[in-house]
């Protein structure tokens, strides 16, 4: 079997990523403004996307093959994403993901820049989200995730 890695795609291969949203009947994209994060095991299994908001970023379209969910690789594709980030990162969630999340140094969020608060009024006209947020830098109530290899 072909080795597990995780890793930001590069601009030309941004298809990719759109190809695994598509393949798994996904309304997910990626804009050219997004840093794509994918796992792979020869293909993408797993997909996320950063994109540039205010003074951070938004954490948006993460996606897990559904044959691949419950192994962690949600939870190491953030980590794998998110190692080194020093600013906010934000993130709208089904209220049933609120606790996985919270694990990973996310809290609930009552205060968002104006294009995500549009973003999630917007959205909560057709389902309930939480908006939540992880601070960067070194503050010891959003503790850096834990990699699950140790590291």
């Amino acid at each position: 079997m072909t080795d597990l890695h995780f890793r930001a795609l590069p601009p030309p291969l941004k298809p990719l990523a759109d190809k695994f949203y598509r393949a798994h009947r996904s309304p997910m994209r990626a804009s050219q403004a997004d840093q794509l994060w994918v796992a792979q095991q020869g293909e993408v299994i797993a997909a996320l996307c950063l994109r540039p908001v205010a003074s951070g970023q938004w954490l948006t379209s993460l996606l897990v093959a559904p044959t691949r969910r419950r192994q962690g690789l949600a939870r190491q594709l953030i980590a794998q994403a998110l190692d080194g980030c020093d600013e906010p990162v934000w993130l709208f969630c089904q209220p049933q993901l609120q606790g996985f999340y919270q694990r990973l140094g996310f809290a609930e969020c009552t205060r968002l820049p104006a294009p995500l608060a549009e973003r999630l009024a917007r959205y909560s006209r057709s389902k309930s989200l939480l908006a939540m947020v992880r601070d960067g830098g070194a503050n010891p109530e959003n503790p850096p995730i834990k990699d699950p290899r140790g590291r």
